[in-house]
């Protein structure tokens, strides 16, 4: 509210200095056009005098004339608080009004023969004179004009006035115009207050809102204020503090489903140590009993190993290191390093590429990564005998489509919105599994920093994944021949 209100009130100092100086040069102006206007009107009803009549004029008397001069030149005085001079050829004075000087000061203290001489000396020679000068109190006008008569000129008419009749003028302007600035002032400082409160309410909320969560609380979404970039902020925050609400509960379930991980094979080793120790163990049952505990740590292991390798999937520290692969020869690879797992199981690979050699960009590693875990969950859900497939299809010219599918039990409809949350297993409540619930999650995380996604397919029977590469066409023979000594 002080800003706009400095505002406002800059403003309105602008406007006044603006009106001020426009305000004084129009008095000004106005003052010298009038001046001048008399000027000539006294030297119109000399010249319509003819040669004769100058005399006249030059005579103290009351003629008609003689009476018409004086009321102009009172007028002057009266009207301007000036003093007129009308003055022949010769230096014959026709009219002159020096009570003016003696009641004005100002005109007193600037009086200076010589340089009404000198005007007058220019005006004679044809010569239109409109001075203003500062005096020791301040401006004077001065406006003198040629007195012409049968196309020359016979005198002169000079008339000097003080400028505090203008300044008193404008004092009057002044004092309207800063009422007027008041009433602004007031009118936008009341403006400003209800302005800034519709401001300042919703940003309060957004603040009490923002507090609540630092505390871990839940907090009310902000309100619409009616204000278009209120609102737009307002919509940011509602979503921001949804986000970090998911992003807790997240965490609570994270951290719940870490410690149920890490309890059960902790509590079982804790065990069958313990009864070691305690010799409640028959001496042919240790093997067992030891090979338990190693399968065990195996699995803390892994868990160990999948959440690195989560965090460094979700890490943003670093770019990605992007360059072109032969796709097809990488998943050709992934499966030779299981090929021991599926011969187990007698399962049967099928591979369907649109061409041999597809190139996709991307950090070849993780992609690899994301290959061994959607093919490591297809191996341990399909049954003994059954068939995997992997192709690679080619969406457009810039994206690659991944499909990998198998036949086994599939996935339930209620279990299809959480594979991809950590530590969720759908084998949990009807299939015996081995693994720990990471896998699908680290897949979203490789593919999500790639700026691609991921999605379960509607499948008949088993489960089907399809994710997104950018195609890497250009360059795919150099690289590809890099890659083949591997």
């Amino acid at each position: 509210m002080m800003m706009f209100a400095v505002v406002i009130l800059l403003s309105v100092l602008l406007m006044l200095v603006v009106f001020a100086i426009s305000s004084r040069q129009a008095q000004i102006d106005s003052r010298i056009n009038e001046l001048k206007v008399q000027a000539y009107d006294i030297a119109y009803l000399a010249s319509s005098l003819n040669e004769g009549s100058i005399a006249e004029l030059l005579t103290p008397g009351r003629s008609t004339t003689r009476q018409m001069m004086e009321r102009k030149l009172r007028a002057i005085y009266e009207d301007y608080a000036a003093y007129c001079l009308v003055v022949d050829r010769s230096g014959r004075v026709t009219g002159y009004y020096s009570q003016v000087i003696n009641q004005h000061q100002e005109l007193a203290s600037h009086w200076d023969s010589q340089e009404v001489v000198r005007t007058l000396a220019r005006v004679l020679q044809g010569e239109e004179v409109i001075t203003q000068i500062q005096g020791p109190t301040g401006p004077m006008f001065t406006v003198a004009v040629p007195w012409k008569q049968l196309g020359g000129v016979v005198g002169a008419v000079y008339i000097q006035t003080a400028a505090q009749n203008i300044q008193a003028t404008y004092a009057q302007i002044w004092q309207q115009a800063i009422l007027a600035a008041l009433f602004t002032l007031l009118v936008g400082a009341t403006i400003a207050v209800f302005y800034t409160r519709r401001l300042v309410r919703p940003l309060k909320g957004m603040a009490a809102s923002a507090g609540l969560m630092a505390r871990g609380l839940p907090a009310p979404p902000a309100q619409d204020s009616g204000i278009l970039e209120l609102d737009e902020l307002s919509s940011a925050f509602n979503r921001m503090s949804r986000q970090i609400q998911d992003t807790e509960e997240t965490r609570k379930a994270f951290i719940a489903n870490l410690s149920h991980e890490l309890r059960s094979p902790m509590t079982s080793i804790q065990g069958f140590v313990q009864g070691l120790l305690d010799d409640t163990v028959k001496p042919e049952d240790q093997k067992q009993i030891l090979r338990i505990v190693l399968n065990e740590t195996k699995r803390l292991g892994q868990l160990v190993s999948g959440l690195l390798t989560l965090s460094r999937a979700e890490a943003q520290e670093k770019p990605l290191a992007l360059a072109p692969f032969n796709l097809c020869e990488l998943i050709r690879l992934v499966l030779i390093t299981r090929i021991q797992q599926l011969e187990e199981k007698n399962i049967q690979v099928v591979t369907a590429f649109d061409r041999d050699d597809m190139h996709a960009l991307g950090a070849r590693d993780q992609v690899e990564q994301v290959l061994i875990n959607l093919l490591d969950n297809a191996i341990r859900f399909t049954p003994a005998g059954g068939r995997i497939s992997i192709s690679v299809q080619e969406q457009n010219k810039k994206t690659l489509a991944v499909t990998v599918k198998d036949n086994g039990l599939g996935i339930l409809p209620e279990d299809a919105g959480k594979i991809f949350d950590r530590f969720y297993k759908a084998d949990q409540s009807h299939t015996p599994g081995e693994g720990v619930g990471l896998g699908l999650a680290i897949v979203k995380a490789i593919l999500e920093r790639h700026g691609q996604s991921i999605q379960l397919l509607p499948a008949r029977e088993g489960a089907a994944f399809r994710f997104t590469l950018d195609s890497a066409r250009e360059g795919s023979g150099r690289q590809h021949a890099v890659e083949s000594p591997r």
